[in-house]
């Protein structure tokens, strides 16, 4: 068997993207197949993810039991691919922001990394579209404060578009993460770098979504705050 790919999407409320999304994702490249997670969304996310799972066997569907959180979503996803024996494991939106053209560079890029992370800040340069301003200011800042605390020189440590070859969530003891918002994809990077691995940035272009509503909200914020200080304690202990 060749190698094996697999998307992760978290959805909740994304009834109006998914009949679009699955088809263009699958038609970057041969191995990539979809696990959608969604969380019991009220607009009917799931039931519409389901039909389409009946006639598409390269889109898989989860159901969990309520909004549970991005990151916890992610490691169910994480799990699942694990189990199934997938050499490539991406973390992608389902909004759009993520364009699913980039996944054919994350496909070549991982052959050279362990970890591929879609840049939207890469060596300086904003490549976010429909952002407003005090948004862009927040989020390039949050990257400045993790990079300068975590001492990992990544451009866009808070990106959610990522692809892991599986050896790296083998080697991280996923019951351990403990973020659930944006923090989590610092969380993720962090422990794979300590870890050892090889982590590479490429650039994307990141356009905000123009229907439904944004998942940010203070709670969020404020855990990537506490979380980033955590992290640097943690791999002093050497706990990561």
């Amino acid at each position: 068997m060749g190698e094996r790919a697999l998307v992760v999407v978290p959805t909740y409320n994304e009834v109006g993207n998914i009949p679009h999304l699955v088809p263009q994702v699958l038609a970057q490249d041969p191995r990539l197949e979809i696990l959608l997670v969604d969380d019991n969304s009220p607009d009917g996310t799931g039931v519409l993810a389901d039909a389409v799972a009946t006639k598409e066997p390269r889109l898989h569907v989860l159901h969990r039991d309520g909004k549970l959180g991005l990151g916890t979503a992610y490691l169910t996803g994480f799990r699942w691919a694990l189990d199934r024996g997938y050499d490539y494991i991406f973390e992608m939106d389902a909004d759009f922001s993520h364009d699913p053209v980039h996944l054919k560079d994350f496909l070549s890029t991982i052959c050279q990394a362990d970890l591929v992370l879609g840049s939207r800040y890469l060596n300086g340069k904003v490549t976010v579209v429909n952002w407003p301003m005090g948004r862009l200011v927040l989020s390039y800042c949050a990257n400045i404060y993790a990079r300068w605390l975590t001492g990992l020189r990544i451009w866009d440590l808070t990106g959610g578009f990522k692809c892991f070859r599986r050896t790296v969530l083998e080697a991280i003891d996923l019951s351990r993460v403990r973020s659930n918002g944006y923090a989590f994809q610092i969380e993720m990077s962090v422990r794979a770098w300590r870890k050892g691995f090889t982590l590479k940035e490429i650039p994307i272009v990141f356009v905000d979504r123009t229907e439904g509503q944004s998942k940010m909200n203070r709670a969020i914020v404020r855990e990537a705050v506490w979380m980033v200080p955590r992290l640097r304690l943690m791999a002093w202990f050497g706990r990561i």
